[in-house]
């Protein structure tokens, strides 16, 4: 289950920035996770529960932004939310997709006290 080291991560990163602001409390964890990040947001959202357990972070809420797999196609010059892992354009069917977002994991902003 690679989301209980996600969730170390994320949990590392505010932990660090309210350290580093002399925060009490950490209120609000935002999440920016493409659709192709492969990340199962419950599990994440259970291993996130687990660890805060007794730090600062306890109680704070993790946002997730779920961010759609979108690829632009070099041949016909479309963008298209690319469904189902099919990477062949839906509008001329090239094979030529470039990736222009769905691949995040980022922690896009923190609240705390």
């Amino acid at each position: 289950m690679h989301e209980m080291a996600i969730a170390e991560g994320i949990l590392d990163i505010a932990l660090d920035y309210a350290a580093r602001n002399q925060a009490q409390k950490i209120q609000c964890i935002s999440l920016r996770l493409g659709e192709m990040s492969g990340v199962e947001t419950d599990a994440l959202q259970f291993c996130f529960a687990a660890l805060t357990k007794g730090t600062i972070a306890e109680t704070a809420e993790l946002k997730l932004h779920k961010i759609p797999l979108v690829g632009h196609c070099k041949e016909c010059g479309k963008d298209t939310h690319i469904k189902h892992y099919n990477f062949l354009c839906p509008n001329c069917g090239s094979g030529q997709l470039e990736i222009l977002s769905g691949r995040e994991m980022q922690v896009e902003y923190l609240e705390v006290d």
